[in-house]
């Protein structure tokens, strides 16, 4: 059969497959195809079979539909549907021969923790928790990306793997070929769009819960966090913003929120931005939903709107400018961007895998077409990016989305990892999918500090009538008591330390209020320690934002697995509780109970420490007293409630602000500058204005410095024309 291969360059192959579909013949391609590196089959194409099937549409026989309300709001059904033959498409399963030792890493962020894909089956299809990204990174010189949109399942059985891919009228996939990770991501970029930059303030402190209720709750909180010089940077107003019984109205309830350019007004004078809620689905007794009703531009038996068509994300982008933009709104929260997934999100018990994935490609089959299931979230972001662009040209586009898929890294999206439980079981697994969402080419991910669930079998005023008496498998947190529980309190501490050296910094959840005096108050050790690190992050401000730009500039990774930078350590090639926060931290998250267990339950004589592994290669150095560790080494970390072990390579720059209480309190003006001895090294610190697109015309500036072990001189070039201010003062660590 007809294939054709496209040598896009000597690190990028492109494999496609111009297909006439029959109805009524399978086809195969069992000719291999290899791929090299250094002269070395590192894969190998061992075939292709093509098997026809018929996509259906569903055309309803009630003469209207029913409504209920669901954890993702308001949706539409019908009980009695029948099917019509529509396009003639294909299943396509790919199978690949590989190595034997290579690790099979990314294809976006799940619930399992599972860092090493090999010997398993993995489910792409998205829903609340799940982003499905079909882009295997590997450890063996190779990265294959499949070009689909469709649902589809990751098999790999020993030296083999399939994609499995459910609808495709055509296909085709690439081949990514380097010397190291780092390689196959910026190949990854250079084909689906580097990731943009967010403006400066989005890295720093994100306040949030389910949810503030009315416009003085908000103004209270933000005040409260100003006299209390507690940073911040933005607050979120999550669902219920509109009329009751209005769901995904992009309009705010006037009695609870009367003057809502006010009440940002007010925030934007406190140097806090603001954030809010939006959703595709809409009530249909709202505004919003009979415009899109009137244009025929919602999808198929739903009251969602159609983001794949130009012209609806227009009206999408209109709806929300109207009131929300044009009051001064920073940054839209995109929720529910996988709007079909309530069959796997509801009920008592956890569907197998399999079944998950069927019900959610069965439910979404009809609405959508059956080879753009997974995609959805990539157009509802392309619209708010580019409608966003035309209407604020100076304003970065913030959009924090909970569903994702490949190339949405340029629209200016945080990916997050959905409606998570408050256990530490979640947090240690929270730290692999934040690795693999970074492996995956998606640069800014966080998650809910927290978990977002902390009681178990909660149901009232949810407004799931359909589930109302039935325990729901999702929500099974552990602290029934929330802030009132020491278990809690300690837990959510850790998250935080966690969360403090995440590309993204956001606090999050129900059941209990997340703001920082909910857990004491000074002289408290949970307070304090939560403060701490509030300001810690900020005192990190001129290293984050220039993570943020080497990505954009030079497609390097923030939140980095260390088979990154440590391929040649074995051990470190298997250690997924750690990870390095750009090129200098090692972070190392404590996931254990060290004082309570819930209920407020005192732990007797618990170990306040952790193993943490410090990759060999070079030195390191405790980020809090400076005491330098031999790399190669297995070390116990002093891991007391006060502190998360952190780790400065040796060999390192680090940049700092000045105690500041906004990420642009002084400009990006960097404040001192700590030098790691033991070898040569370098960093770039990145300058612009924090907000706009000026920088796309070279509108900013660069320090290097690069620091020689022989001579222990610093040494300081600049380059571009934005002004900066380099009278920082500049400290040598050493051992």
């Amino acid at each position: 059969m007809n294939r054709v291969y496209e040598k896009l360059s000597d690190e990028m192959i492109h494999v496609y497959y111009p297909l006439q579909v029959s109805a009524d013949s399978e086809m195969y391609d069992e000719e291999p195809v290899e791929f090299t590196w250094n002269n070395e089959c590192v894969l190998r194409q061992s075939g292709v079979r093509f098997t026809p099937k018929t996509e259906y549409k569903y055309v309803s026989e009630d003469s209207g539909f029913k409504k209920k309300m669901t954890a993702n709001g308001e949706v539409l059904y019908t009980e009695a549907m029948r099917r019509v033959p529509g396009r003639e498409l294909y299943c396509v399963d790919l199978e690949f021969d590989i190595g034997e030792s290579e690790l099979l890493l990314g294809l976006g962020q799940y619930e399992d923790g599972t860092f090493d894909h090999r010997n398993l089956t993995q489910y792409l299809y998205e829903s609340n928790m799940r982003i499905a990204i079909p882009f295997l990174v590997t450890t063996g010189h190779y990265a294959i990306l499949i070009d689909s949109e469709s649902c589809m399942v990751f098999k790999s059985e020993g030296n083999k793997v399939h994609f499995i891919i459910d609808s495709a009228e055509s296909f085709s996939y690439y081949v990514f070929l380097s010397e190291d990770i780092k390689g196959l991501i910026k190949n990854y970029y250079m084909l689906t769009g580097k990731p943009s930059m967010l403006p400066r303030w989005a890295f720093g402190y994100i306040q949030s819960r389910e949810r503030y209720e009315n416009s003085e709750q908000l103004e209270t909180v933000a005040g409260s966090f100003r006299e209390r010089d507690i940073p911040i940077d933005c607050i979120v107003q999550d669902w219920f913003s509109w009329e009751d019984g209005l769901w995904g109205e992009k309009k705010f309830d006037k009695k609870r929120y009367p003057n809502l350019k006010g009440t940002i007004d007010r925030l934007h004078d406190n140097n806090i931005h603001f954030m809010v809620s939006i959703w595709p689905n809409m009530s249909s007794d709202s505004e919003n939903y009979r415009e899109f009703a009137a244009e025929d531009m919602l999808l198929p038996n739903s009251n969602v709107y159609n983001a794949f068509d130009e012209n609806a994300r227009h009206i999408y982008w209109r709806q929300c400018w109207e009131e929300i933009m044009e009051s001064g709104t920073d940054a839209l929260w995109c929720d529910n961007a996988e709007p079909f997934s309530d069959a796997d999100w509801s009920g008592e018990n956890k569907k197998p895998e399999e079944d998950r994935y069927l019900v959610v490609t069965d439910t979404s089959k009809k609405s959508m077409s059956w080879d753009r299931i997974n995609s959805y979230g990539l157009y509802h972001a392309r619209g708010i990016y580019e409608n966003w662009r035309k209407s604020y040209p100076d304003k970065r586009v913030v959009n924090l989305t909970r569903s994702g898929y490949t190339g949405i890294q340029k629209y200016g999206t945080i990916l997050w990892s959905g409606d998570i439980t408050a256990t530490y079981d979640t947090l240690r697994k929270q730290i692999v999918e934040g690795i693999n969402m970074n492996l995956t080419g998606m640069p800014y991910w966080t998650l809910d500090i927290g978990g977002f669930f902390v009681v178990n079998d909660k149901y009232e005023n949810r407004g799931c009538n359909d589930t109302a008496h039935l325990p729901l498998w999702f929500w099974h947190g552990d602290y029934n008591d929330g802030v009132e529980d020491k278990g809690y309190r300690e837990l959510y501490v850790r998250w935080l330390q966690f969360g403090t050296f995440l590309p993204i910094f956001r606090s999050h959840g129900t059941d209990t209020p997340r703001e920082p005096w909910q857990f004491g108050d000074k002289g408290d050790i949970f307070y304090d320690t939560i403060t701490y690190y509030i300001k810690l992050r900020y005192s990190l401000m001129p290293y984050l934002y220039s993570l943020g730009a080497a990505a954009y500039l030079d497609g390097e990774v923030i939140m980095r697995s260390l088979a990154l930078d440590y391929a040649d350590d074995e051990h470190a090639l298997n250690v997924t509780d750690e990870y390095l926060l750009g090129p200098s931290l090692l972070v190392a998250p404590v996931y254990k109970p060290m004082y309570y267990l819930p209920n407020s339950v005192l732990i007797e004589d618990s170990p306040k420490s952790r193993s943490v592994y410090l990759p060999k290669g070079n030195g390191w150095y405790d980020f809090y007293t400076g005491k330098y560790y031999e790399g190669g080494s297995l070390i116990e970390a002093d891991a007391p409630l006060e502190k998360i072990p952190v780790f400065v390579r040796e060999g390192s720059i680090l940049p700092f602000s000045d105690d500041i209480s906004y990420a642009d309190e002084d400009g990006g003006r960097v404040g001192r500058i700590r030098v790691y001895e033991g070898r040569d090294c370098s960093f770039k610190i990145y300058f612009d204005k924090g907000d706009g697109y000026d920088y796309e015309a070279g509108e900013y500036s660069i320090l290097e410095l690069k620091y020689s072990e022989e001579n222990q001189q610093l040494a300081i070039s600049k380059t571009g024309d934005y002004p900066v201010d380099e009278s920082f003062d500049v400290e040598f660590i050493g051992k």
